[in-house]
């Protein structure tokens, strides 16, 4: 039982995509996942769409279908089609619960919902690293400073000596001819 919901957690975590700025979920992802057919879970939501507005449910374009096919490297993903599958937002999965009924989809759809969190807790967790490395930075930048500008002095060679080396003759030059 453990290992089966291991195993789902990983089936989600993959299954969720970045698609027109947000994080979603595939309607053929997420038909394996309630154990239905592809079809039935799209006509139970299309006999539900008032509960479904285009910020929880929309349907890919061809072109982010074939690009989305094309990134996974799987040609025949998601079987022979006639329509790019629909994108679920965590509203939308939140609201699927509603219209699929059955015990299975109330445990994947927990599973998913905790699958989203932890994905935005990631998240927050990175940007936040990225705020405390990119203040260090400016901290250390500022008290290294003196020490970058000692070592480039000690780099940069001394300016020559305006001084010529040699022997300064004061009497007029000696002429040499021919004879």
């Amino acid at each position: 039982m453990v290992d089966r919901i291991v195993n789902q957690t990983e089936a989600i975590d993959q299954s969720i995509f970045v698609i027109r700025g947000s994080r979603v979920m595939l309607s053929t992802h997420l038909a394996q996942l309630y154990d239905v057919e592809a079809r039935a879970l799209v006509q139970a939501v299309k006999r539900n769409r008032e509960r479904f507005p285009g910020d929880f449910m929309f349907q890919l374009t061809p072109a982010e279908w074939e690009n989305l096919k094309s990134q996974i490297v799987i040609s025949s993903w998601g079987g022979s089609r006639r329509a790019a599958p629909y994108a679920f937002t965590e509203q939308g999965i939140a609201m699927l619960s509603s219209v699929l009924k059955s015990r299975r989809a109330i445990q994947v759809n927990i599973e998913i919902i905790r699958a989203f969190v932890r994905l935005r807790q990631m998240l927050a967790a990175n940007a936040e690293l990225a705020r405390k490395l990119e203040a260090l930075e400016k901290k250390y930048d500022a008290q290294f400073k003196v020490v970058f500008d000692a070592i480039r002095q000690l780099m940069t060679p001394p300016e020559p000596n305006k001084r010529k080396i040699g022997f300064l003759v004061k009497e007029r030059a000696v002429r040499y001819g021919r004879a």
